[in-house]
């Protein structure tokens, strides 16, 4: 009981450990409330973060001062990003639920090594501007993301470059099409009727 009291009293001594602390308790507030205070919070640990972005439940962030988020970003409930390597994120991308984005590996080439100790390989992974992720999408250290990319839900996808305005899919993730103006008026609801804050994903 005295360790684990000496852990706790490390962790909140440390900005790391406060900021777990809190994220654990502010994570799932529901509602407007919550993305309201989840963006006060966060915005103080980011390593920069735009106006308007919205910040579903229990999302989590592991080396959070390396996460950079632009104006109208959209992060899904549940969604991971490990940003030890360094995460970009473009203006009004909109990440889904359950995605995972990670910029962190284990290396593990010596077999005569357990994988935990041979340490890790860091890649930076660029995310531009008006990307969407779908739900439970994994991108791989490395990956780089043109804008207005689409990649769909359940996609695996390595460390690439992928041209803006593609279609992603598959596991491993290709190409699939690509999106094109098909005229002046667009069929989807006017963005100016939908409210900022309470945006589906």
């Amino acid at each position: 009981m005295l360790k684990a009291l000496r852990y706790f009293i490390w962790d909140i001594s440390v900005k790391s450990g406060r900021y777990a602390l809190l994220q654990m308790l502010l994570k799932d507030f529901p509602g407007l409330f919550g993305i309201e205070i989840r963006r006060r919070f966060y915005r103080r640990y980011f390593g920069s973060m735009g106006e308007d972005v919205v910040i579903h439940q229990d999302f989590h962030a592991r080396n959070i001062h390396n996460l950079f988020v632009g104006n109208g970003v959209h992060l899904g409930e549940s969604c991971f990003i490990q940003a030890a390597g360094k995460v970009s994120i473009g203006e009004n991308t909109i990440i889904g639920p359950g995605v995972k984005i990670w910029s962190q590996n284990h290396q593990f080439k010596d077999p005569t090594i357990p994988i935990k100790e041979q340490g890790y390989t860091f890649k930076e992974v660029i995310i531009g501007d008006d990307v969407w992720i779908g739900a439970n999408a994994f991108i791989m250290p490395g990956a780089v993301i043109g804008k207005g990319a689409v990649i769909s839900a359940g996609s695996l996808l390595g460390g690439k470059p992928i041209p803006p305005y593609k279609i992603v899919a598959g596991n491993p993730a290709r190409i699939i099409g690509k999106r094109e103006i098909t005229g002046s008026k667009s069929n989807s609801q006017n963005r100016s009727e939908i409210p900022k804050i309470a945006s589906n994903i």
